[in-house]
This record gives C-alpha cells, sequence and structure tokens, in this order.
C-alpha cells in the first residue's frame, strides 16, 4: 500500500514538475514576441507600448520625475494591486515575464538591425507581435505589468474582455499625453492600442491548450 501510495506522489510531483516547466515556457516564448514587437517596431518610432508609458511621461511632466523612476512607481502601483486580487504566485510569474521582455527589448536593440519600413508597417507589426505577446502571458497566468494589471481587475468587475478593458484604459492615459507629446505619437498609439487588443483578445480565447497545462490564475479568484 505504501509503495502504490509513493508511487503515486512521485507522479504528482513528476506532473507539477512538467506542469511549471510548460507554463514558465509559454511565459518565456510570449515575453521575448511582446519584447521584438517593442524593440523592433514600437520604440523607435516612439510609440508608447501601453498605459504605463504614458502614466510615467504624466509624471514627469507634472512632478518632474525621471522616466525610468516614473516607469517604476506605475509598475509598482499595478503589482502591489495585482498581490491583493491575483496572489503572489501570480506576481512572480509577471516578474518573470518582465524580466524576460526587458532582456530581450535591450538584446534587440543591441545585436538587431532596425527594419526600415513606413509608420504604417511598423505599427501593424509592432500591434501583432505585441499583441500575441501579451494574450500568450495573461492566457497563462501572468501579464507584462504596467496598466495590463488594472486591465484585469476592470475585466473582472465588469464582465469585459482583457482587450477591450486594456484599450480604454491605455486610451484614457494617451488622450491625457496628448498635453505633453505630439498628437501624431497618440494618434498611432490608439491605432497600435486598437489593433493589439484585438489580438490580445483573439490569443486569449484561443483554445488549443497541452493537456496537462492548468488554467489562467488570473482568472481563479
Amino acid at each position: 500500500m505504501w509503495l502504490k501510495q509513493r508511487m503515486n506522489n512521485k507522479r504528482s510531483i513528476r506532473s507539477l514538475l512538467v506542469s511549471q516547466i510548460t507554463s514558465y515556457g509559454y511565459l518565456t516564448f510570449g515575453a521575448i514576441i511582446q519584447g521584438i514587437g517593442m524593440a523592433l517596431f514600437l520604440f523607435p518610432n516612439s510609440i508608447p507600448s501601453g498605459g504605463a508609458a504614458g502614466i510615467a511621461v504624466l509624471l514627469n511632466y507634472f512632478l518632474h520625475m525621471s522616466i525610468g523612476v516614473s516607469l517604476w512607481f506605475a509598475n509598482l502601483m499595478s503589482l502591489s494591486l495585482a498581490i491583493k486580487y491575483f496572489g503572489y504566485e501570480w506576481i512572480i510569474r509577471t516578474i518573470y515575464s518582465v524580466s524576460i521582455t526587458s532582456f530581450t527589448v535591450n538584446w534587440v536593440t543591441l545585436f538587431w538591425p532596425m527594419p526600415d519600413w513606413n509608420i504604417g508597417a511598423d505599427i501593424l507589426c509592432g500591434a501583432i507581435f505585441y499583441g500575441i505577446g501579451v494574450g500568450i502571458l495573461i492566457k497563462h497566468g501572468a501579464s507584462s505589468g504596467g496598466m495590463v494589471v488594472f486591465a484585469l481587475v476592470v475585466a473582472m468587475y465588469k464582465k469585459w474582455s482583457p482587450g477591450k478593458a486594456m484599450f480604454w484604459i491605455n486610451i484614457s492615459i494617451f488622450m491625457l499625453t496628448a498635453l505633453v507629446i505630439d498628437i501624431k505619437i497618440v494618434i498611432y498609439s490608439v491605432i497600435c492600442q486598437f489593433l493589439s487588443t484585438k489580438i490580445i483578445d483573439f490569443v486569449d480565447n484561443y483554445q488549443i491548450e497541452l493537456p496537462f497545462f492548468s488554467s489562467p490564475g488570473w482568472r481563479r479568484k
């Protein structure tokens, strides 16, 4: 009897280990895709990838905080909120994903040549890469940080899709940042957000999963 129970425990541990490895494999892939989209197509055109960048600009403008400190503060607020609603495991996954995305952005910026396309192609490609990446992160129990956390909270209470919540939160912030940056950039950002949030919802609703993969963490509570 004890031998059978021990074998079952070993199978459970192995199954949990495989599930965690698979989960972090998805997160790594999603974070890399997101980082490539930001570094190759959005940042070279000064297009903010989300509302956190907009908040950083506003804090810099009104409180004279540096962009780096402002961006850190915006993400700190969102992660503090996430502990209450999504738990520590979700936070760890998000921090891991943000770290992989940051590393990817730095690596791509240093070693990959920037494609010399027109702004329309950059917005389209950036939205596709960013939307797929963030969609994978949300689907598998994490986020890209920033305003995604607030969007998921709004999505829970309003019964909205994550993409819809992200779109309206980010659009509101982009409208405010129009006071301090070029209105043309804001228009580009709105177009990019519209396209990327549609892709996020498509990825989030896509049903194909590996059989041993567990359900997304943000939906559990």
